[in-house]
C-alpha cells in the first residue's frame, strides 16, 4: 500500500486534498472500493470516479472535485502506466537451471538467469543477466539472449537468434523459422534454403503466436522499442524501425522495410518489397500495395489515402439510390421516347 503522496511523487503529480491517505490498489471507478485508486480523463468519466467507492481519483491538469482526493498530472493515461507496476510489480523467478532442462555444455548461461522445466539449449548459445526461459523454450545453436529478456512457455528461437535487452516474447511464438522461398523448376517448386536470421533490438514486445521468419540471406530485424501484437506474420527480410506498433493479424510478405514509428491497425496485409514511410499509419483491413510515403494514412483496399478511401466509401453507400434514380430516369426517357 502507499500514500497518495508517495504515489504522486513517483509520477510527477499534484496532491489536491489529502495526501496520506492510504492507496491498496487500482480500479475502474464501476468496481473501486474504498482504499482504491482510480482515474478519469474526461468530465463524464470524472462524474463517475466520483460516485465511485474510490479513495483517489488520478486526473489531468485542470480537473477538481469537491468529493475525492485527487492527483493531477499532465497525462491520466500516461501515469497509470507508471503507477501499475507499482502495485503488480514483475513475477519473481529463481535464478537456475531446471533439472528437466536439456543444455549443450557449450552454451553460456548468467547464474542470475533462470532456465525454467523442459528448455533445450543448444550449442553456442548465450543468455544474460536475469532473463528468463519459463519453460518449454526450445533455443537454437547459436542463438544470443541479452538482459532482462523473457521467454514465456514455449516460445521458440531457431539458430542465430539474436534477441536484445529487456525483450519480452509471448506464449507460442516462433522466431527465425524457414521463410517461405521457392522456384519452380521443371513442373515443381524448389525450395530455396533460408539462411539468415532474425535481429530482435531492445525493449521489443513480441505477442503470443507471432512467427517472424529468418532472412533468406541476411537478417530479418525488429527495431528497437517496436511493439507487436499477437497473430502476427512477418516473412523473410522484413526491416522493421524503431518504435513501430504492429497490431493482431496483420501479414507481412518478404523485404518490405518500416521506417520509425509506422502504426499498422489489424488485419492488414502489407505486399512485399515495399517502403513506409516515418509515422505512416494504416488503417484496419487494408491492403498495401505501394509504398507509403512518411506522415501518411492510408486506409482499405487496395490502400488509398484516409481522405480519399473515406470518399469512396461514402459514395459506395449512396451507390444503390443512385441506381434506383437512373432506373426510375431511364422509365421516364422511355416513357417519352414511346410517345
Amino acid at each position: 500500500m502507499f500514500t497518495v503522496a508517495y504515489l504522486a511523487e513517483q509520477i510527477g503529480g499534484e496532491v489536491v486534498g489529502d495526501g496520506m491517505v492510504m492507496i491498496f490498489g487500482i480500479a475502474p471507478a464501476a468496481s473501486a472500493r474504498a482504499g482504491d485508486l482510480t482515474f478519469a480523463e474526461k468530465d463524464s468519466y470524472l462524474a463517475a470516479a466520483e460516485a465511485s467507492e474510490a479513495s483517489a481519483i488520478l486526473v489531468p491538469a485542470g480537473f477538481q472535485s469537491a468529493a475525492k482526493v485527487l492527483i493531477r498530472v499532465k497525462g491520466a493515461r500516461i501515469a497509470i502506466a507508471k503507477v501499475l507496476p507499482l502495485f503488480f510489480p514483475p513475477e519473481a523467478h529463481d535464478a537456475g537451471i531446471h533439472s528437466s532442462a536439456v543444455v549443450d555444455p557449450t552454451a553460456i548461461i548468467d547464474a542470475t538467469a533462470t532456465v525454467g522445466p523442459h528448455c533445450i539449449i543448444s550449442a553456442g548459445v548465450r543468455i544474460g543477466a536475469r532473463s528468463v526461459l519459463m519453460g518449454g523454450n526450445h533455443l537454437g545453436r547459436d542463438t544470443q539472449i541479452g538482459e532482462d529478456v523473457c521467454l514465456h512457455p514455449n516460445v521458440v528461437l531457431y539458430a542465430k537468434t539474436q534477441v536484445g535487452n529487456r525483450v519480452n516474447i509471448h506464449a507460442g511464438t516462433t522466431i527465425g523459422s524457414d521463410g517461405y522461398g521457392y522456384v519452380f523448376d521443371q513442373g515443381r517448386h524448389r525450395k530455396m534454403l533460408q539462411v539468415g536470421n532474425v535481429v530482435i533490438h531492445d525493449d521489443v514486445e513480441i505477442g503470443s503466436n507471432t512467427s517472424i521468419d529468418r532472412g533468406a540471406l541476411g537478417s530479418t530485424v525488429i527495431g528497437q522499442g517496436t511493439k507487436i501484437d499477437n497473430l502476427v506474420h512477418v516473412a523473410h527480410n522484413v526491416v522493421m524501425g524503431r518504435h513501430c506498433l504492429i497490431m493482431g493479424q496483420v501479414g507481412f510478405a518478404g523485404s518490405t522495410q518500416l521506417s520509425d514509428y509506422v502504426v499498422i491497425a489489424s488485419q492488414s496485409g502489407i505486399a512485399g518489397h515495399l517502403k513506409l514511410g516515418t509515422q505512416a499509419t494504416i488503417g484496419a483491413k487494408s491492403g498495401v500495395m505501394r509504398d507509403i510515403p512518411a506522415g501518411e494514412t492510408v486506409l482499405g483496399y487496395p490502400a488509398a489515402p484516409d481522405k480519399q478511401a473515406k470518399r469512396q466509401w461514402i459514395a459506395m453507400a449512396q451507390l444503390p439510390d443512385a441506381l434506383r434514380r437512373l432506373k426510375a430516369l431511364e422509365k421516364r426517357m422511355n416513357g417519352t421516347e414511346t410517345l
